[in-house]
């Protein structure tokens, strides 16, 4: 075996999973995949933040380590924020990660995941991880300079970052090079599709609202029409075309965030068959 094959045989056992707290996740998460697979859970403004807390502590409560997505402008204030918190505490669950959110904020709601970090370093909070969000192409409503700035900005205040969906290896391994040489040093979650049919992923977002995730699809056809296969996205050689960015430890990648839009048997199915 290779020594790229070897790495990306060791990324595809330790990926965790990204999930949409939907009513029937929690059951199809225990069917289906492994105790040790790490489980992030999505925050969308359709379902409610209280969702995502709730398939969190849920899945937590069967031993399983997992994430929820903190959305800022979801969270109604320092207060709103404490109370998660402390649910999340009581729960055993010690990592989060902060993104910004799609959703409008109300009145006294963060405004940014900056302005929710902030407040989350003063508390006495138990959260061993904190991932924050990165662009590996341009973010389609705010300008490159100002998505490099943030994420320095969030920088100290986090332990982790994880990359928006992207589905071309040059661009990824661009940008983590450029993102290395700007002296971004947190450990990335490369953020790739799961076994995930095309058609489905846009049927999910339409469903539910998940807009930060579905936002690569926006003039991404010629993208998408070379790397779906009859069974959904060929993740394998996405990740065989970038083996040099992989196998480099100056790119510190921390492991594989596989997004499975709810497709949680098809993605353990290719994981196991693919040797993950």
């Amino acid at each position: 075996m290779t020594g790229d094959t070897s790495t990306i045989a060791r990324l595809l056992r330790t990926a965790r999973l990204e999930v949409l707290p939907t009513d029937s996740i929690t059951a199809e998460v225990r069917a289906h995949a492994p105790q040790h697979r790490t489980v992030t859970i999505t925050a969308s403004e359709s379902l409610g933040l209280d969702a995502t807390l709730a398939v969190a502590c849920a899945l937590r409560a069967d031993g399983r380590r997992v994430a929820p997505h903190l959305a800022a402008r979801m969270v109604s204030g320092r207060s709103h924020l404490e109370d998660i918190v402390d649910r999340l505490h009581a729960a055993g669950v010690d990592a989060v990660f902060v993104p910004g959110g799609d959703a409008t904020p109300g009145p006294g709601a963060y405004t940014s995941s900056l302005a929710l970090l902030r407040d989350l370093e003063q508390m006495d909070h138990p959260f061993r991880d904190i991932g924050v969000a990165a662009y590996p192409e341009s973010h389609p409503t705010i300008p490159d300079a100002e998505v490099v700035r943030a994420l320095a900005d969030k920088h100290p205040f986090a332990t982790e970052m994880v990359s928006n969906l992207c589905f071309d290896p040059d661009a990824l391994s661009a940008w983590i090079r450029s993102a290395r040489d700007r002296g971004t040093a947190l450990p990335l979650w490369l953020g790739v599709p799961g076994r995930v049919d095309a058609a489905r992923l846009a049927r999910v977002g339409a469903r539910i609202g998940v807009g930060q995730s579905l936002r690569f699809l926006k003039g991404k056809l010629g993208t998408i029409t070379r790397l779906v296969t009859p069974g959904g996205v060929d993740t394998h050689r996405l990740l065989t075309r970038m083996s040099g960015t992989l196998d480099d430890p100056t790119s510190r990648i921390a492991g594989l965030h596989l997004y499975t839009f709810n497709q949680v048997e098809l993605t353990e199915a290719w994981l196991h068959d693919t040797g993950g």
